[in-house]
């Protein structure tokens, strides 16, 4: 299993990859630039969409026409076709250097995110946050963290794993058809591993694939947190990684060139391109959409 190069975008912080299986193509962010990138590899065209602030997640919604936004300070629907934004709410506005940042919606079309803390010092301020069908949000009972990654669910939805990157640890804690968060306990321990926890898919067998920034790798890891097998990335920061094609059998990897000086970036050309895996004997879900 080799990744191939799909789109070289050069995005400093390329994110939040997800693939909609009805328009049969891939989405993901470049953070920094504010923007929105979809690729079809079927017809091979690429575009983007400029947004007012950083786009740090989103979600699909039952119009394929319309995402669920979560930009740096709040969260909105944005409509593909004309471009509108509608908003819905502002977040964590009594913190002055906090983020959006990680977000997927649950199994019951919940959308969770977290939020980072860009403060040099990096204090554990952040939180995870739940915004319900009913545009409610709320947030959940765990503890703060620095930089929030890894939301994804167990395939029958009573898992959530998570992350503050900066622990090297990536969590799982039970959750309930309810909504209710508890029992949060270590999934898997990065800290004999080259890299740090970012973004992570579930696959159809309940494993879970995490993107490991600074690592040049994704790695698989088996539902008890052992490691199961790791995939090289040509790019040394790769940050996210979703499930898509048409049998949900191909990895799409995110990766940056952030915090790269020019020597650095010339070592490591494809830093910030969209990297795809074809894969033997594994499936993806679909992602589930926001009120779905």
């Amino acid at each position: 299993m080799n990744a191939q190069l799909l789109v070289d975008g050069q995005h400093e912080l390329g994110e939040g990859v997800l693939w909609c299986e009805r328009t049969q193509s891939v989405f993901w962010t470049d953070i920094h630039a504010a923007r929105l990138w979809n690729h079809h590899p079927q017809s091979g065209a690429t575009r983007s969409w400029g947004m007012p602030e950083r786009l740090c997640c989103y979600a699909f919604t039952a119009d394929p026409e319309q995402l669920l936004i979560g930009l740096a300070s709040r969260l909105a629907f944005f409509h593909l076709a004309t471009g509108t934004i509608t908003p819905i709410c502002r977040v964590e506005d009594d913190l002055s250097t906090t983020r959006l940042n990680d977000g997927r919606c649950d199994r019951q079309g919940r959308f969770v995110f977290g939020t980072l803390n860009e403060d040099a010092g990096r204090e554990p301020i952040a939180s995870f946050y739940r915004l319900n069908t009913d545009l409610i949000l709320e947030r959940l009972p765990l503890p703060g963290i620095a930089i929030s990654n890894s939301i994804c669910f167990s395939p029958d939805g009573q898992l959530m794993y998570h992350c503050d990157t900066l622990t090297r640890k990536i969590m799982v804690c039970d959750y309930a058809t309810s909504g209710a968060v508890s029992g949060q306990r270590v999934f898997a321990d990065l800290a004999q591993q080259p890299g740090s926890p970012d973004g992570s898919t579930v696959d159809a067998d309940g494993y879970v694939w995490n993107a490991q920034w600074g690592g040049a790798r994704v790695v698989r890891f088996a539902p008890d947190g052992s490691v199961d097998r790791i995939i090289d990335i040509p790019a040394s920061q790769p940050s996210c990684v979703a499930f898509g094609g048409a049998a949900l059998d191909t990895l799409y990897v995110t990766t940056a060139h952030e915090g790269m000086d020019a020597q650095q970036r010339a070592r490591d050309p494809s830093a910030g391109a969209l990297f795809s895996i074809a894969l033997d004997g594994v499936r993806g879900l679909p992602e589930a959409r926001f009120g779905a």
